[in-house]
């Protein structure tokens, strides 16, 4: 095919607005799928991914589309997610492509997502053509959503187009203004091959599989390669596309994408964002990769049965293949064992990571509350701290991660919004009204603020209407403890905190409570103290389970009663010295519902 007749480009839209949808449509239209194939989201190819209605993984899929004028055009689409947990994926995607289609709801409009991933597409120049789905509901207005979207993100919406991806209607004025807007890629066909690296998984028979988009020259199987940043070689032994059935190519020309595999073993070779060039005729330099991805929530996974451990070990390696976004390393915890911690992209990516593993590796797992990274200031040196237990006693600055968050909410629920982002310690930083009923309103808040409990709260006080994006910003200091539970006066590791100073006697009082609810009665007291440092700042006990010892006794003298008794006393002392109180699974959940 040639280079001028190729249009790579992306489907972006927040999350729920038909980009699969939409997808499944384009596989229809084209013919890439018999209409008996089609069913809903073909390319979310996740169990998850088809109960839940989202997309976690950018799929690729390439199309062949004859235009109006009788020219057939290769179409490469790249699926992408909405939520975002996911934005990594979309900005991989969209370094590869040169259009992008924004969808946007005709009754929902403009959300959160929606800006933040036009504003990623505007970053890398993409041609965008905004597309305003659903418009066969009842209740869509999609000359108020065009409006809006001119108004709050600044996009000319003269040529947008009305569609709906559900019933089909205008997917070919979709297609042809992808094929007469999207430019064709740019490229040198005879310089030295230069692709870049956008997506790997691992399969069982041809090892390490990677997706590719070729900027300059071209691959073919037999060709040794060199991946510019390890400087590690191999050999092509497979190239194709996706249609999206799997199809082996003769090669992959410029600006094409596609996959290939050359029996690479290891993943850690396969870099997201690193440039292949040909091993005897090299690239000078490589192409702009893309920013690290950094984990922002940490929790640690220990399974339920101590002798799963390598097997949880193992899958945890298995799954890193597939998606190299989040990290993990051993730990121990007296309370639980041998386990992982674990570093996320967000709260719906460790729900995601932690149902993979049960599901797909028949793994019973416990994972411990959710925390962020610290920087802590000792002395001179600067560390970084993901585990409550492993903060120093003595330390001269301890900060905590901080985040842009913003909001789109109907003017109704403002009220409710604001006193929510008060009471998580947010500092407003701008708050705009767009069209009669629509408010932006972005603030800075703590990332340990949004972790607890902050989404559910916001989709509850805004009955499902608000939406949230949001990036990191920085690290700013903040008065921060660390909070500890103890059990009979030894600390539960897993279950210990770092909190503001404001809340900790608030969620102290709440985890002891919650906790007393979930642990077993014993034969002897237990005492469950929420402290800091060397203070108890709240306390429950579960009384012991008691033997009536004087059953036997019928009257007479009081001393005797008294002595049994005495004796029992002394005997749960001694039991409560020695004995281990266990801690059900349910004590560990316990602490992820405070504030719920």
């Amino acid at each position: 095919m040639a280079q001028k007749n190729i249009r790579n480009f992306s489907i972006i839209a927040h999350i729920d607005h038909g980009k699969s949808t939409l997808a499944d449509r384009f596989l229809e239209l084209t013919g890439a799928l018999a209409k008996k194939d089609i069913t809903k989201q073909v390319l979310d190819t996740m169990d998850l991914e088809k109960e839940r209605g989202i997309t976690i993984k950018a799929h690729a899929v390439r199309l062949a589309y004859e235009s109006i004028d009788g020219v057939t055009y290769v179409l490469n689409l790249i699926d992408t997610p909405g939520h975002v947990d996911f934005s990594y994926e979309v900005s991989r995607s969209l370094a590869s492509c040169e259009g992008a289609v924004l969808v946007v709801d005709a009754t929902q409009g403009v959300e959160a997502q929606t800006l933040a991933n036009t504003y990623l597409a505007l970053e890398h120049n993409l041609e965008i053509i905004p597309v305003i789905n659903k418009i066969d509901l009842p209740q869509a207005e999609p000359e108020r959503i065009i409006q809006q979207i001119e108004d709050i993100i600044g996009l000319d919406c003269s040529e947008a187009i009305k569609a709906s991806a559900k019933s089909g209607i205008g997917v070919d004025k979709i297609l042809e203004a992808i094929v007469h807007k999207i430019p064709p890629p740019q490229g040198d066909a005879t310089a030295p091959l230069r692709a870049l690296i956008f997506d790997s998984w691992f399969d069982n028979y041809k090892g390490v599989v990677v997706m590719v988009r070729v900027f300059d020259g071209s691959i073919r199987p037999g060709m040794v390669i060199t991946m510019m940043s390890t400087g590690k070689t191999f050999e092509i032994t497979d190239v194709g596309v996706f249609t999206p059935r799997l199809q082996l190519m003769p090669e992959l020309k410029c600006g094409e994408v596609g996959f290939i595999s050359a029996a690479i073993r290891n993943v850690e070779d396969t870099k997201i964002g690193d440039t292949i060039t040909n091993a005897l005729n090299p690239a000078k330099n490589p192409l702009d990769g893309y920013k690290e991805v950094k984990p922002m929530v940490f929790c640690g996974i220990y399974p339920t049965e101590t002798n799963d451990y390598e097997a949880l070990r193992d899958a945890l390696f298995k799954l890193r293949l597939n998606d190299a976004s989040f990290s993990f390393d051993p730990e121990t915890s007296t309370a639980l064992g041998f386990g992982f911690r674990c570093g996320f992209l967000g709260l719906l990516h460790m729900d995601i990571i932690k149902e993979r593993l049960e599901r797909e590796f028949n793994l019973s797992l416990i994972n411990t509350a959710p925390t962020v990274v610290y920087r802590i200031t000792i002395k001179d040196s600067v560390v970084f701290v993901d585990n409550p237990t492993l903060l120093p006693a003595n330390y001269d600055k301890l900060e905590e991660p901080y985040i842009l968050a913003t909001i789109f909410v109907p003017e109704r629920f403002v009220g409710n919004v604001l006193d929510l982002c008060r009471d998580k310690r947010g500092v407003q930083k701008e708050f705009v009204f767009y069209g009669k009923d629509r408010v932006k309103v972005v603030y800075e808040l703590p990332m340990n603020e949004i972790l607890w409990d902050f989404y559910d709260k916001l989709k509850s006080i805004s009955k499902g209407y608000a939406s949230m994006d949001y990036e990191f910003i920085g690290f700013k200091e903040s008065e921060l403890v660390k909070l500890d539970i103890l059990i009979n006066g030894t600390a539960l590791d897993a279950l210990s905190t770092i909190i503001h100073k404001e809340k900790s006697y608030y969620k102290g009082r709440q985890i002891v409570e919650n906790l007393r609810a979930v642990i077993p009665r014993q034969m002897y007291e237990v005492a469950i103290q929420a402290a800091i440092g060397g203070k108890i700042i709240a306390r429950e006990s579960v009384k012991a389970l008691r033997k009536d010892v004087t059953a036997k006794c019928y009257g007479g003298d009081i001393t005797r009663k008294r002595k049994l008794l005495e004796k029992q006393k002394e005997g749960k002392k001694r039991m409560k010295q020695f004995g281990k109180v266990e801690v059900p699974q349910e004590a560990f959940l316990a602490v992820m519902r405070v504030g719920k």
